[in-house]
């Protein structure tokens, strides 16, 4: 037997959609927060010296977290070519948008504590604000459009054609999504705040990310109710075959209100997603009213679990859904690469993912600590 084939070509697909979903999660827990205390960076901070404290707690640990969004990136490259093909390009705006953004981040780390003027240091705390702000939004406005279905077709020979706009993009559902995006992520970043963060930063994180705690549950419950009642949802006409070949042309869609419901009523267990998304959201919100710091860390980070488990789950098979060729529609199905390039892949990550978790728990833990008011001042060349 070749090597390859001791997994079958799909459960490797499966395997290869649950490590997207992990490396996304990843990516949201932990640079979620660090874009959540950019965004908070202008209320929670007022003087100088707390907006360094603030900073400061994210400043060990931020270019580390990006190591997912990176691997989340090169994930969709090499396990579903046709899923990157057409969502970069046809988010190509918005991608780039995202980009500048995040890179305005590291440079505003950078540069901020170079020059000790009012107006210098206040111009790159607006620009960790933007750094934190804009991929939040953009990223749950990105999601919103994935529910709704993308514009985009292929042709008999699989070229993709892409006939949205980038104003397109920014329509009700999906603006809905992208307020949700900010908000659940301002709650983590308050969490952070408030479990790095001494003095009166803290303080003022807890009163904002009780805010954002209350918004996230309810932007979630509104997105759902619009899920069922106005956004169309997807679905196959006949079922397909797990290790059929990847040319998505070879099925039939269909598509209309409650779709993305199905799967719940079909697998009941799935509902566990939605539940840990409000759930999370409202132990946290208790967490930090009750200052209890660890329960709320941890409850945050459910909370994102179940909020992007339950659109992956909705949408099973689906990966990325047209809205004006629905037999285009991407699925876990017959979107990837092949089969020995699935398996490689999966080796390559067993070996490698452990050891990026274990450096990451390491540097968290060797980084730990509260960062006080007093330090930063008494030793302001070792700070941000």
């Amino acid at each position: 037997m070749i090597l390859h084939e001791l997994i079958d070509y799909g459960t490797l697909r499966l395997i290869w959609w649950g490590l997207l979903g992990i490396l996304l999660i990843g990516f949201a827990a932990t640079d979620g927060f660090d874009m959540g205390v950019g965004l908070l960076l202008p209320f929670v901070a007022k003087t100088d010296v707390e907006r360094r404290v603030a900073i400061n707690t994210i400043g060990p640990v931020w270019e580390g977290n990006q190591v997912w969004f990176i691997l989340g990136g090169g994930a969709i490259f090499a396990a579903w070519p046709p899923l990157y093909a057409v969502s970069f390009s046809g988010f190509y705006l918005a991608m780039f948008v995202v980009l500048a953004a995040l890179i305005l981040r590291p440079v505003a780390f950078k540069y901020r504590s170079k020059r000790i003027e009012a107006r210098w240091r206040s111009s790159w705390d607006w620009a960790l604000f933007v750094g934190g702000f804009v991929p939040a939004l953009i990223f749950g406005v990105a999601v919103g459009n994935v529910l709704q279905g993308v514009p985009f077709r292929l042709d008999d020979t699989l070229r993709a054609f892409y006939e949205g706009s980038f104003f397109g993009l920014l329509n009700p559902f999906a603006l809905l999504c992208g307020l949700m995006s900010v908000a659940m992520l301002a709650m983590h970043g308050a969490v952070w705040l408030t479990l790095k963060a001494g003095g009166v930063v803290g303080e003022r994180a807890r009163n904002f990310g009780t805010v954002a705690a209350v918004a996230t549950i309810a932007l979630f419950a509104l997105g759902g109710l619009a899920l069922a009642n106005w956004v169309d949802g997807y679905a196959l006409a006949a079922p397909m075959a797990a290790d059929g070949p990847s040319n998505p042309l070879l099925k039939d869609v269909v598509h209309g209100d409650g779709a993305w419901f199905v799967n719940y009523a079909n697998n009941p267990w799935m509902l566990i997603a939605p539940v840990l998304g409000f759930a999370g959201a409202a132990v946290t919100l208790i967490g930090l009213r009750a200052r209890i710091r660890g329960l709320s860390i941890i409850a945050s980070g459910l909370s994102i679990f179940g909020v992007i488990s339950t659109v992956g789950l909705s949408m099973f098979p689906f990966i990325l859904p047209s809205s004006i060729d629905p037999r285009s529609s991407l699925t876990v199905w017959d979107a990837s690469s092949s089969h020995l390039t699935l398996f490689i892949m999966l080796v390559v990550t067993v070996i490698f993912l452990p050891l990026i978790l274990a450096y990451t728990a390491w540097a968290y833990r060797i980084m730990w600590g509260k960062v006080e008011e007093e330090a930063i001042r008494d030793e302001a060349g070792h700070y941000y």
